[in-house]
């Protein structure tokens, strides 16, 4: 999710430690961290239900915010009795977190802009800044994803599936056990968009404290918001006919060129904006949906750089304040809960986002719009 705003560096670097301690101490982060919010059992079935609706309804952030979200934040066919009480548990009081992992908030300033037309109505100028939330559904998607894991484990020999590998279980897609894993999972992602546009709120409220002025006055709009690790049926092309395909996206994101209906009407005519994160030292990208998407990756592109080296090595290999001071000779202040927060998300175990970014643009499936630098960061 992408927050732009009129700010521009040199504004934001007088206050930027003001402002990253003001975000850390507003914004849950961490391991199990729980949100500010506490939800009975019947509130959060409406946050599984309405999805991003539900946080604007009870006054985090406004009601725009929900035109310029994918499925504009709210998935129908969830069904909240699809899921545990396990996934229950977990997921009630982390509405509202951040959580950890490659999970962040990123204070970023626009370094570059490749398409002034998308740009401008993006409403993204070069040398300000923007907002970048990379997180999801917390434990509450884990929980979801564990729990159907396995049972598609046990259904598998009812329907002849053998796999070499219990990662690969799957089910037929209209199979009562595949309609049950759909309906959850659905309701993961409801929970996503209202997670994060409580997170949203949060930041905007913490830019007012710090800056003394209005959301509105600082134009904090909201860009875009794109789901990742995510399945939905969809039609595409195949041997020259329209068929209806389940799209698996697990590291990548949907990238769909213009004039699709599942685009939100202020990007529609342009195409689907696309978010792609780097990782704590590197660029983040804003992206275009382009038509070589639907004939090359069934309208998706990558969702970030992918790590080239396993949390556990990154542990061994960097000390927290290696990465702390090669950040900050790069000019970019971090704000962490944890040493593993910092060691594990080191620049150098991520592949190069920009040469990732390049594939995609040079094959038309998704291209450039904007590069985003990092200044200060917030993890968990």
């Amino acid at each position: 999710r992408l927050l732009r705003s009129n700010l521009t560096e040199q504004t934001v670097r007088s206050k930027l430690k003001d402002l990253v301690n003001d975000l850390f101490s507003s914004i849950p982060s961490g391991v199990g961290s729980k949100g500010a919010v506490r939800l009975t059992n019947s509130e959060l079935d409406e946050v599984l239900v309405n999805g991003v609706n539900w946080a604007i309804d009870h006054g985090y952030g406004s009601s725009n915010d929900s035109d310029v979200c994918e499925e504009n934040g709210k998935i129908p066919g969830a069904d909240p009795n699809k899921v545990s009480d396990k996934a229950r548990k977990r997921g009630a009081p982390q509405l509202g977190s951040l959580g950890s992992g490659n999970h962040f908030l990123e204070i970023q300033k626009v370094a570059e802009i490749h398409d002034d037309e998308a740009a401008k109505r993006m409403g993204i100028k070069e040398g300000t800044i923007t907002i970048l939330i990379h997180c999801g559904s917390r434990g509450f998607g884990h929980q979801v994803c564990s729990d159907y894991l396995r049972v598609a484990e046990q259904a598998m020999e009812k329907y002849n599936i053998h796999l070499p590998d219990r990662e690969l279980a799957c089910v037929p897609n209209n199979s009562e056990e595949g309609e049950s894993y759909r309906k959850a999972m659905f309701a993961a992602l409801n929970f996503a968009w209202s997670n994060r546009q409580m997170i949203t709120h949060w930041t905007r409220k913490s830019f007012e404290r710090v800056f003394n002025q209005t959301e509105s006055d600082l134009d904090m709009k909201l860009v875009y918001d794109v789901a990742h690790n995510i399945a939905k049926v969809e039609k595409h092309r195949v041997g020259g006919e329209e068929r209806k395909l389940v799209v698996h996206r697990k590291g990548a994101t949907r990238a769909f060129p213009s004039n699709r209906d599942e685009i939100p009407s202020k990007y529609r005519d342009l195409g689907q904006p696309v978010l792609v994160p780097g990782s704590m030292g590197t660029s983040s990208w804003i992206l275009l949906g382009k038509p070589n998407s639907m004939d090359l990756s069934f309208g998706s592109t990558a969702h970030g750089a992918g790590r080239t080296m396993s949390r556990s090595k990154a542990r061994r290999n960097y000390t927290e304040d290696y990465v702390k001071k090669s950040l900050n000779d790069k000019g970019i202040f971090i704000k962490a809960l944890t040493r593993d927060g910092v060691v594990e998300e080191t620049p150098e175990a991520y592949k190069d986002v920009d040469a990732v970014v390049n594939v995609s643009h040079n094959l038309g499936i998704a291209t450039k719009v904007a590069k985003l630098v990092p200044i200060g960061v917030i993890k968990g």
